[in-house]
């Protein structure tokens, strides 16, 4: 039997992961749109701050590793256009080429795209997002390569509280804004306010 996953990541690449384990002779082809496909989403501000020197230790495994470990068929750059459910194939776009893909099983695992909100200004350059691998390298050398001073963080969330942090190890003058009333809404306000505002030097907080 033949399983296609779309998808990489946390979703797809542990699906990967436990369809080996309950079945040694599966055939399983998994494909990623990027170029990575496990890494630590966590990690990611604080090798912005420099807390997380080496940026190889973000990745938990590669295509290869993945391979070897899990004999998983591994398609990075490979984005599934299409899905022919009555034919059992996925229409796949890889390096300018569209091909088909057959299969018994099909596992969508295609992850979400940040909240951008439609505010004007927000086309700028100087606007940046920060959900995986390649996110992180555009804002370290945005910081690099503008000498930047300051920073705004839009969102209080588990994120938006990490990338405050390691801003500001990174030398920034950080402002965090909020769209409600307290920064990490996954805990109550009374809570919060142990955060909200935070005290010290290059550090605001603004709920609104």
């Amino acid at each position: 039997m033949k399983t296609v996953i779309v998808g990489g990541v946390a979703g797809g690449a542990s699906c990967a992961a436990r369809l080996r384990r309950l079945d040694e002779n599966a055939q399983i082809v998994m494909f990623e749109r990027g170029e990575y496909i496990s890494f630590a989403n966590c990690g990611l501000p604080y090798h912005i701050g420099g807390i997380i020197e080496q940026r190889d230790n973000l990745l938990l495994q590669t295509p290869e590793s993945f391979h070897a470990r899990f004999n998983v068929d591994v398609r990075t750059n490979s984005e599934v256009k299409a899905i022919d459910r009555k034919n059992k194939t996925v229409t796949v776009l890889s390096n300018g080429r569209e091909y088909q893909e057959s299969y018994d099983f099909l596992v969508l695992s295609p992850g979400s795209s940040p909240l951008m909100p439609a505010i004007p200004g927000i086309e700028s350059s100087k606007v940046l997002q920060l959900w995986n691998i390649p996110d992180m390298d555009a804002i370290i050398r945005e910081i690099n390569q503008s000498n930047a001073k300051t920073a705004v963080v839009v969102g209080g969330g588990f994120i938006g509280l990490e990338m405050a942090e390691n801003l500001v190890h990174a030398g920034l003058d950080v402002t965090l804004i909020e769209m409600v009333d307290q920064v990490m809404t996954a805990v109550d306000y009374e809570m919060a306010q142990i955060l909200q505002p935070y005290g010290g030097e290059g550090r605001q907080a603004c709920a609104l």
